[in-house]
Formats: C-alpha cells, structure tokens, sequence
C-alpha cells in the first residue's frame, strides 16, 4: 500500500505529521521484515537509515547470515524493480552496466544497439561484491556516483529511485578482493552482520523447517521513497551539531591539525568529507525514525561506526598492537569534545 493511500496526496499540515507519517512508515517496515527475518534489529534500523536518506549500503558478514534475504525483503516491501548480480572472479564490466551489439533494424541495416544491463533497476544486490576484481567492482563507481551509466559515448540516465546494496564476505577469507577506497567512499554506511543469539537462531531454525515463510506486502512505491529523500533532507540541523560531525571525521585524518595522537600512531588513512555529509544526512533519518524534528549529537555518535569504518584505515603498527578500527572509532568518539 501506497503512502499516498495513508495519509493522501495533499502536502503535510504541520512538521509533527511529517515526523509521525516517517516513523509509522518504519514500523510497519519492521512488521513485514519480521516475517521472514528475526533479530538484526541494529541491522535493519541501519539499512532502513541508508534507503530513507538514498545513500548506498554495504553489507558486511560472513556466509549464512541471512545478508541477501534482507536485501531481496526491503526490495519487496519498497514495490521496486529488483535485480541481483552475483559477482564472481570471472565477471565482467560489461555484465553489469550492458554492452553494444550488431542488431539487425527494420530497414535490414546494421546498426549498434545498447543492450542495457541489471544495473538498470531500482534497487540492486550486488552478492559478495568482493568476490570479483577490482576492475569489475569499478564499474558501478559511475552508476552509484552520477546515477547514469556512459557506453561508447553516450549517456544513459538510471531509473529512480536508485540504491545499490551490496554484500560482502570479510576481507580475510579466502577468494575475495579488497573493494577500491573510491568504491568504499561511495558507500553511505557499512553495515556488520553478525550472528544471531542462541534463542534468535532457535526461532530461525524453527521456522525455517516449518512451514512456508509468510508473503511481504508491498507498502511504498517509487513516488513515495523520493518523497522520503525530500522529508528526511528537511529536517533542521543546528549548525553545532553539523560542526561535531565535521570534526569527528577531521579528528580521523592522521597528520591534521588536531588529530589525536592515537590517530596518528594507529591510522594510515582518514575518512573524507563525504563521512561528514553522511553522518548528518544517515542523523536526520534516525532522528525521524525516533519520532523527533530535530538532530542531536547522539545521532551522529550511533552513526559513528557504520559511516566510518570502512573510511578509516588501520596501519600496521595497530595491525601489530592488535588495534581494530571498531577500537580506534570508539576512541574518536571519547576524545572529539561535544
């Protein structure tokens, strides 16, 4: 069902009904994703964050933790065009944005045609995107960038909305490539999935050798996901709190003035403006989510993880002391004064 069905298609009365309307479209979110998935409360309420704010999502888990069937359920409850691409070593670029062939046209001429890939779609899974070469994994920096896709010259504009949502298996398992630094950064938030509690995996269990998982109901078309891009860009900021988020992701950079000296003995590499412009944007849509009109630094801090752990690279003294990024997040967020 249509947000239009719910609350009409005439403009929101007061600021207190756009606040409400986005944090009832969450929960019934979470009632249809409760049908097939159990527990990853965190998860979802990150995921749900990334779609809201139309950023780029990525999964990170090891196999088994249920990453594609939340990918392909969101798709499902949003009413949007689905297309999943299993990356392998062997896949091409061509195999994700399409190619050119020889057509035979009506007037029997030749002539090149584009045949347009998966990518053209709403919302695209790309399966353990770090299964393939860099090479490959390059070819979505263009669609997740400028939203369009160029082939010998000429410009094709992808259908809104657009998110790619890609899995992947932690880095250190065997057959997988480390994603490029400019695909990372093109990733609003870097979602960890990890196992379920003993009880949580129980039900799953249950209910997976059981009966037939329950259908997903459609409630959000296309219309309705711009239209929460437009809400959740409206929320008002102030301009402290925006200068936290900025100063949070400076304090990451080693060699700055300012930065930490633990940032400087642990970090090789710090998170850009983009952290900056995400940590306010992924804040609005979690305000929203819990029912307030206003950002809090609160909300940067829990989107503190997520937007940069996939920005801030470890060195190899931390690698040698045993310091993860988690660890040197944690500290980013005890020093950087409120």
């Amino acid at each position: 069902m249509s947000i239009q069905k719910t609350v009409g298609t005439e403009p929101f009365e007061s600021e207190r009904q756009v606040v409400e309307q986005l944090r009832e479209g969450r929960r019934r979110i979470g009632e249809e994703l409760a049908k097939v998935i159990v527990g990853q409360q965190e998860v979802i309420e990150q995921l749900l964050i990334t779609l809201f704010a139309g950023g780029h999502c990525l999964i990170t888990g090891a196999p088994g933790l249920a990453k594609t069937l939340l990918v392909k359920s969101i798709a499902q409850i949003f009413h949007l065009k689905f297309q999943r691409i299993q990356f392998t070593p062997d896949l091409m670029p061509a195999d994700i944005t399409g190619t050119e062939i020889l057509q035979e046209t009506s007037e029997a001429r030749r002539e090149m045609t584009f045949i347009k890939g998966p990518v053209f779609a709403n919302v695209l899974l790309a399966d353990e995107i770090n299964r393939t070469p860099p090479k490959t994994q390059a070819a979505l920096l263009e669609a997740m960038q400028e939203h369009q896709v160029t082939a010998a010259g000429e410009q094709y504009p992808l259908v809104e909305p657009f998110f790619v949502l890609a899995t992947q298996n932690p880095i250190e398992m065997e057959g997988t490539y480390p994603l490029p630094e400019a695909q990372l950064d093109r990733f609003m938030l870097n979602v960890v999935i990890d196992y379920l509690s003993q009880e949580d995996e129980v039900a799953v269990v249950e209910r997976t050798t059981a009966a037939k998982p329950q259908a997903i109901d459609a409630l959000f078309t296309g219309e309705d996901v711009l239209r929460f891009h437009e809400v959740v860009r409206r929320v008002p900021i102030a301009k402290d709190v925006i200068s936290y988020a900025v100063r949070l992701a400076s304090a990451s950079r080693p060699g700055q003035e300012g930065a930490p000296e633990f940032v400087n003995d642990w970090v090789s590499w710090g998170a850009g403006t983009r952290a900056s412009q995400y940590l306010v944007l992924g804040a609005k849509a979690r305000a929203l989510f819990a029912g307030r009109a206003h950002v809090t630094i609160d909300d940067i801090q829990q989107l503190a993880p997520p937007v940069l752990r996939h920005r801030v690279l470890v060195n190899y003294r931390a690698e040698a002391e045993g310091v993860t990024v988690e660890q040197v997040i944690e500290r980013l967020v005890e020093s950087v004064p409120r």
